[in-house]
């Protein structure tokens, strides 16, 4: 099954009633890292690519300013009882990932937790978002990511298209999300479920190209 914005949209639009008391707590470690590693300061401000339910400003520092995207209105209709967050602004925005739909080259990070594997493109979607960051800006993403060598087995495969159905995928390489993108990698560290889930810290870097 391929992922289509369409499914995105009536998937989650069963997760969100239940995403944060089921399988949101699984994620928490995920996520507390990422933001650690991104080791945020007063005044920065944050582009949360996949917003969903607010799972991630939380865990934020005070005083940064975050602009949350999401495809589904049902997800972002969720998190109002979690606003407003002392000490932080969050701005939601609803709309298609995939697309730029910020202004180039005016925040300090980016995160993409849990995106890339869902998203119908997710090289276009890093490609696009990582545009969002100011020259020697960083972002971080959480997901789980295939082995990029080797190819992928066929029990993967078949996992996968059960996967779908749920809204995700697990096929997936992280070498061709960043392919075309302006990062490099900075730092990889394995994370829950016995590694299959990984954490990246990258840096923006205009002279690798991209549009």
């Amino acid at each position: 099954m391929k992922m289509t914005n369409r499914w995105n949209r009536f998937i989650y639009r069963l997760w969100a009633p239940v995403y944060d008391r089921t399988v949101n707590h699984i994620f928490l470690p995920g996520r507390i890292k990422t933001i650690q590693l991104l080791d945020l300061k007063p005044g920065e401000r944050v582009l949360l690519v996949g917003v969903g339910t607010e799972a991630d400003p939380p865990l934020l520092p005070e005083e940064v300013t975050t602009v949350g995207v999401d495809l589904s209105p049902d997800m972002l209709a969720r998190p109002r009882s979690k606003l407003p967050l002392p000490g932080r602004s969050v701005i939601r925005l609803q709309g298609d990932a995939q697309n730029l739909l910020v202004e180039q080259a005016s925040f300090d990070a980016a995160i993409f937790n849990l995106i890339l594997s869902v998203i119908p493109d997710g090289r276009l979607c890093m490609r696009e978002n990582l545009r969002a960051l100011k020259p020697e800006g960083r972002a971080v993403v959480f997901d789980k990511f295939a082995p990029d060598a080797g190819g992928i087995s066929a029990l993967r495969r078949f996992v996968n298209m059960f996967s779908a159905l749920f809204g995700t995928e697990i096929t997936r390489r992280f070498g061709d999300m960043l392919r075309g993108s302006r990062a490099q990698v900075i730092r990889q560290d394995t994370s829950i479920l016995r590694g299959m889930y990984s954490v990246f810290l990258l840096q923006a870097n205009p002279s690798l190209g991209g549009r």
